[in-house]
């Protein structure tokens, strides 16, 4: 692997941390050594010896991590492996909606085998075909539709079987500032690395910046380009093609799709994380290199990105070139919601002494960072939930109070808990515990109207509604450490991210 510094190692996994305190702090995620026994798949079989043999994914991780130009030319008899594909089928959502075929993860379960058999002969002789994506929306915080695909059951299994392939060669390459949907890496790194790297490196100015249309703007030739640097086996890459093309059905209708790739897929994610890492990681890696003489730190989660720069100059320089970058390769940056601010520990300096501009905040992955103080006075990076997520989530779970208006109390409080749950082991970091407080509360007082409401003559008193809402409703904790407490031990090779 390559490491920031520009030399090779070829002794380390990738996503593990390099045991160098030197590295700029939100792109130390480098890569580390492998503990002994610490594998990345479980071993094929254990011989009387108890020496595992290497399972085929690792040995794939090896011969890519030990010649980084080499291209495999056979991937596909590890795609129609019928364990594989068995794994795929059981990673599945149970209650994900069906695609075009109507098929479901039951239905499809009732002679799994016999499917599975007939999958894998398909995809073994050329057979299998990808079928068009069903067109969903969603609601966005903003008030727009977001467009969502919803694949067939069998495109969702093959799709997880070629991820799984893919990522044992691709995860040598990535970078260690790439965080989003990557194995053993979630936004709380991101969000660590981000801070982490604000608080120990020089940076006065952050890059805000936000790919607009990314994933319907992908350019199909130059992913299949990037795809291909690593994979020759034109089997996968025909797969990878026919989910491309395999068009959009929407109203009834077949749409073709000519560029970007649908969310909703499994495959999207990896192929995002591809595209960006040859346009986008890869010259960020060189131009920090070649072009800065101050610090610059880099935090990318899938196509959301942050980048803190030391000087003014050298932030303005770089936007102008990225965008000059990205239009080579069809990407655009929006221009209502790319900004560059003061931000950081010498810029709330020298706002407080009057000598330069006031720090604004910004956005990422769900929190608005702003500078901040601790008690005794130094700088801290404030993350407080988006004022826009918490309002839509409150909105959504008014809606849904009301279509569960009449169920029982205990139903009720089972939903309600694990909304409450997974909204502070979100959003419960450090400094943001009135935030969550105050969710917790607005959920109550939403519950107790909700029951109030189901009669005319209601004799529910709010002495009782709080008792159901101490009951069922966990308290609002913080539940995630200082990142300066979490990332330097990731970094140092003490913690389970691969």
């Amino acid at each position: 692997m390559t490491n920031d510094r520009g030399k090779s190692d070829s002794s380390v996994v990738p996503g593990k941390p390099p045991n160098r305190a030197e590295e700029p702090a939100a792109e130390a995620v480098e890569g580390r050594e492998l503990a002994k026994g610490n594998t990345l798949e479980q071993n094929a079989f254990r011989t009387p010896s108890r020496q595992g043999a290497p399972s085929a994914l690792e040995r794939i991780r090896w011969a890519a991590r030990k010649d980084r130009q080499q291209r495999f030319t056979a991937l596909l008899h590890h795609v129609y492996d019928r364990d594989r594909l068995r794994r795929a089928y059981l990673a599945l959502k149970r209650d994900a909606a069906a695609g075009v075929d109507g098929e479901t993860w039951q239905h499809y379960g009732e002679r799994l085998e016999e499917n599975l058999q007939d999958l894998c002969g398909r995809l073994a002789r050329g057979a299998y075909r990808a079928r068009p994506v069903r067109r969903a929306f969603i609601p966005k915080a903003d008030g727009r539709q977001r467009p969502l695909g919803v694949p067939a059951l069998e495109d969702k299994i093959v799709q997880r079987a070629v991820v799984e392939v893919l990522s044992a060669l691709h995860e040598v390459d990535f970078l260690g500032f790439s965080y989003g949907f990557r194995p053993g890496r979630s936004p709380h790194h991101a969000l660590d690395a981000l801070a982490t790297g604000i608080d120990r490196r020089k940076v006065n100015w952050v890059l805000d910046a936000d790919i607009r249309s990314f994933f319907d703007t992908l350019d199909h030739g130059w992913l299949v380009k990037f795809v291909e640097h690593r994979i020759a086996d034109r089997r996968v890459v025909r797969l990878i093609q026919k989910w491309l093309k395999a068009g959009v059905l929407e109203e009834g209708r077949r749409a073709p799709t000519e560029m970007g790739t649908v969310q909703g897929g499994s495959i999207s994610p990896l192929l995002a994380n591809i595209y960006l890492h040859y346009v986008f990681d890869l010259w960020v890696q060189w131009w920090r290199k070649k072009r800065a003489r101050g610090d610059v730190v880099v935090v990318r989660f899938a196509d959301d990105f942050v980048t803190g720069f030391e000087h003014r100059q050298e932030a303005e320089q770089f936007l102008e070139e990225l965008r000059e970058r990205f239009a080579k390769f069809g990407l655009e940056l929006h221009p209502d919601k790319t900004r560059l601010i003061p931000f950081g520990r010498n810029a709330d300096r020298d706002w407080r002494n009057g000598r330069g501009p006031k720090p604004e905040t910004f956005n990422f992955l769900g929190f608005t960072h702003s500078s901040g103080k601790t008690r005794g006075g130094k700088f801290i990076v404030l993350r407080q939930t988006m004022r826009r997520r918490m309002q839509a989530k409150l909105t959504e779970l008014k809606q849904e109070l009301w279509r569960r208006m009449h169920q029982t109390i205990p139903e009720q409080g089972a939903y309600l808990r694990s909304v409450v749950m997974g909204h502070v082991r979100y959003y419960g970091v450090p400094l943001n515990g009135w935030a969550i407080g105050v969710f917790r509360r607005r959920v109550g007082w939403l519950w107790g109207r909700t029951l109030r409401r189901r009669s005319q003559k209601h004799r529910l008193p709010w002495q009782r509604i709080q008792r159901y809402v101490d009951r069922w409703l966990p308290p609002a904790r913080v539940c995630h450490p200082y990142p300066w407490a979490r990332f330097p031990v990731i970094t140092q090779g003490r913690s389970p991210v691969r």
